[in-house]
């Protein structure tokens, strides 16, 4: 594994908790279409919500959440219709959220953000 997918992992193991310790249920991780990769799917006041972890350990080339462009949220609303196809007895409300997550160099958090219904 590579050092940037073991950020990623730690990344999405935090946002799974912060999200968990706000109530929210985790239905299923890393789920695959072709229109790419799912982060998290969770559950909270009956709406599916797919989550889109961004993680980095510096801001040299910008926040986490500035990476998340246009077509890569295009991306995550394919990908989302198709686990709604795949999982049919899921309620019909759902969004898209952000987590962005700022690591120190020693691993510790330096700042968890949380963007509901993102939209670019």
């Amino acid at each position: 594994m590579t050092y940037q997918q073991e950020i990623g992992n730690k990344g999405e193991n935090i946002a799974a908790d912060y999200l968990i310790e706000k109530g929210f249920l985790l239905l299923d991780r890393n789920y695959h279409t072709r229109y790419g990769e799912l982060d998290l799917v969770m559950f909270k006041n009956g709406m599916i919500v797919f989550v889109e972890v961004k993680t980095r350990t510096s801001t040299r080339f910008g926040t986490p959440e500035e990476s998340i462009t246009p077509s890569k949220l295009d991306h995550l609303q394919n990908a989302g219709l198709l686990w709604l196809q795949a999982h049919p007895e899921s309620p019909d409300d759902w969004r898209i959220d952000a987590v962005s997550i700022l690591l120190q160099k020693n691993g510790k958090i330096r700042d968890i953000r949380h963007f509901v219904n993102i939209n670019l």
